[in-house]
C-alpha cells in the first residue's frame, strides 16, 4: 500500500514510521523542511521517500498525495513542544491556517485525485473539554465542549472530514507525551488531582500501523488511550518523573486550580480491533531513564537548582 504520512517527523509521526517499517508498505513522508525535521529524516526515514512542503500550500500537497492509497494526517500546530517553536494557543492565525486550512487543502487535493485516497486523521481527547465532574469514562458519544483553540480546530476538522464524501476514520488520542524531559510552564496548567489517561507514543504508532489494513475502521471515530493501567492522576504521573530525577513532589499550590481538558477514556473497542496497548506509564518512566543515561547522575546532583528553576516556571505559568 502507498501511504502518505503528514507531520512525519513529529512525536507521533516518528512512532508511526517505526511501526510501519517492515510491513511491506511504501511510505512517503511529508513535513516542513526545518532543521530538526531534516535531522530526524536522516535518522528515521533513510529508506523512505521524503517530500518537503507545507500543508498551507496546495501545490505541495498535490505533489505529496500523487499515487497514494492512504493518508495518515498528523500535521498540525500543537499547543506545546512544536519543532517550529510556535504553538497553537499563542499564534491563533497561524494555527487556523495550518490546522483548519491545512485540512481544507488536503481534502481538496484528495477529492481531485482520479481515485481519492482514504484519510486517517488524528484528533484529541481535548475535544471533550473539562469533564472532571462527570461520571467516567469518556466515550465516543460524549458531548464535545472544546476549550483550547487547538481542540476547537480539531472539532472543525473532524466535521469537515465527515462531510467530505471521502473514506475516513478519526483517532482521538489520549495524552501521548514525548519520551524526553522538557521543563515548560505548560506543566503547571494541569491540577495535580486531574484525571489523565496516558498512551505511549509507540503504542499510538502501533495503533495507526495496525489500522491501515482494517476494513472495519472506516467511517468511525475511535478513542486511542493506554487503557486501565495508564489511567492516573496528573499528580501520580508527575511524582514518578520527579522521583526519577531525585526530586520531592511539587506542592499543589504551584499548579492551576482550573480543571484541564483530559480524562479517562473507554478504549475497549479500539483495543479490540487494533490490539495496540502494550506499554504502561511505568514503561514511559523506564524509557526516560534509559534515554537520560549517565546524565541522570548530574540531574540528581543538581536537584536544588533544578527545583528552583521549576518554581520559577510555575510563576511564569501563572502570568500567562
Amino acid at each position: 500500500m502507498n501511504i502518505l504520512l503528514t507531520g512525519a517527523f513529529g512525536n507521533i509521526g516518528i512512532s508511526t514510521l517505526k511501526a510501519l517499517t517492515g510491513r511491506g508498505h511504501r511510505i512517503r513522508c511529508f513535513d516542513l523542511p526545518c532543521r530538526t525535521n531534516r535531522r530526524l529524516a536522516l535518522k528515521h526515514a533513510s529508506d523512505m521517500e521524503v517530500v518537503w512542503g507545507d500543508v498551507r500550500r496546495i501545490e505541495d500537497l498535490q505533489r505529496a498525495v500523487q499515487d497514494q492509497d492512504l493518508v495518515i494526517h498528523l500535521a498540525a500546530l500543537i499547543p506545546e513542544l512544536s519543532h517550529t517553536g510556535q504553538n497553537s494557543e499563542q499564534h491563533p492565525a497561524l494555527a487556523q491556517a495550518v490546522n483548519v486550512g491545512g485540512m481544507r487543502n488536503l481534502l481538496q487535493v484528495l477529492k481531485a485525485m482520479p481515485k481519492p485516497a482514504r484519510i486517517l486523521f488524528t484528533s484529541t481527547l481535548h475535544v471533550y473539554g473539562r469533564t472532571q465532574q462527570l461520571p467516567l469514562p469518556r466515550n465516543i458519544d460524549c458531548d464535545l465542549n472544546p476549550v483550547e483553540l487547538y481542540a476547537q480546530q480539531k472539532v472543525i476538522c473532524e466535521h469537515m472530514l465527515m462531510d467530505s464524501g471521502l473514506q475516513w476514520a478519526v483517532f482521538r488520542l489520549a495524552a501521548a507525551i514525548p519520551v524526553r524531559v522538557v521543563f515548560s510552564p505548560a506543566m503547571f496548567q494541569v491540577p495535580l488531582h486531574n484525571r489523565i489517561e496516558f498512551v505511549h507514543t509507540l503504542d499510538v504508532g502501533m495503533a495507526l500501523a495496525h489500522a491501515v489494513d482494517q476494513d472495519l475502521l472506516w467511517g468511525k471515530l475511535w478513542l486511542i488511550g493506554g487503557g486501565a493501567q495508564c489511567q492516573l492522576t496528573y499528580g501520580d504521573m508527575l511524582k514518578q518523573v520527579m522521583a526519577l530525577m531525585g526530586q520531592a513532589p511539587l506542592p499543589a499550590k504551584l499548579f492551576s486550580p482550573v480543571d484541564y481538558s483530559v480524562d479517562w477514556l473507554d478504549t475497549s473497542q479500539g483495543q479490540k480491533l487494533l490490539n495496540y496497548q502494550q506499554r504502561t506509564y511505568a514503561d514511559y518512566v523506564s524509557d526516560l531513564k534509559t534515554i537520560l543515561g549517565a546524565r541522570l547522575y548530574w540531574i540528581r546532583l543538581c536537584r536544588l537548582p533544578i527545583r528552583l528553576a521549576l518554581l520559577l516556571l510555575s510563576v511564569v505559568a501563572k502570568r500567562r
